[in-house]
């Protein structure tokens, strides 16, 4: 009689684990359209954006600071899914790449981006040494580089033009810009208003125009010059900052700067995690603490 309980109770579990995992392929499906996802994670004081193109092709920008990232990557990557196409370290710092280890347990890497800055941080010898034997493909970001990622959005990489070895990490920051149609979304790391001039001088402001500005480091004063804001003329603005962080960002300065030019500002420390999806023509926004 036991036995027979038990296996009833066998049969029920594993037909409700089928039609779970069938609930989860379902959805999966139904929220696959045709759309670009571009999320600004929740990471804290730090810095991991998320893109999917309409083709599915996945790349993330930085992964935040340890033991953040992935709790965050569960928002918009199926439970299902275990590969990401690229990663980008905008620059070496533990900010951007205290995730990327736990990235790298978990999921497959096609492939890495990098600006040639370095730091001599444990953690960024350590995930070098990861990338290393994973024997995953490094690139060096260049400006000039485009990368198609589907269904006509590409990423555009606009610095480094130079060798930034021995650059401070923020100035050698990787900035890009990515396209979907009318969507446009300028990705700027952690780069100061040294690499906003020389971008300024190297590029039309038809190219630097964008939807979405990607606010550098974190809203600090020393990004979003006035002269780079005007040139984006974002619709709207994203800063990824922890609540009550010990720098202020953002600071004053830079919400000053993006009001003046009537830019939409969206916070991570005051909304969460910050997901976009674009048909190319339209943007809508939701949030997610």
């Amino acid at each position: 009689m036991l036995k027979s309980y038990k296996k009833y109770n066998l049969l029920i579990f594993t037909f409700l684990l089928f039609v779970i995992t069938l609930f989860l392929f379902f959805q999966d499906f139904k929220n696959s359209s045709r759309v670009l996802t571009f999320a600004m994670l929740d990471v804290g004081q730090g810095d991991a954006l998320f893109i999917e193109s309409p083709t599915g092709t996945q790349v993330l920008f930085d992964a935040g600071p340890p033991r953040k990232i992935m709790s965050q990557l569960a928002r918009v990557m199926s439970l299902f899914d275990r590969t990401i196409d690229a990663i980008v370290i905008t620059n070496p710092d533990q900010d951007h790449i205290g995730g990327f280890p736990d990235i790298l347990k978990v999921y497959k890497v096609g492939g890495v981006f990098e600006p040639g800055t370095f730091n001599d941080s444990k953690i960024y010898q350590n995930l070098e040494q990861e990338i290393k034997d994973k024997k995953i493909p490094k690139i060096l970001a260049k400006r000039g580089m485009r990368l198609h990622i589907g269904s006509g959005a590409v990423i555009d990489i606009l610095f480094p033009d130079r060798d930034v070895s021995l650059w401070d990490s923020n100035d050698g920051s990787i900035v890009a810009k990515l396209t979907y149609g009318n969507t446009s979304i300028m990705l700027t790391g952690d780069s100061t208003s040294v690499t906003e001039k020389i971008i300024l001088a190297e590029n039309s402001k038809a190219k630097l125009k964008s939807t979405i500005l990607k606010v550098g480091h974190h809203g600090s004063r020393t990004s979003t010059s006035a002269s780079f804001a005007q040139a984006a003329a974002p619709v709207y603005a994203l800063i990824s900052d922890g609540k009550d962080n010990n720098y202020g960002h953002p600071h004053k300065d830079t919400l000053d700067t993006l009001t003046q030019f009537d830019a939409k500002v969206f916070r991570t420390d005051l909304l969460g995690a910050i997901i976009m999806k674009s048909d190319g023509q339209n943007e809508e926004f939701s949030f997610s603490k």
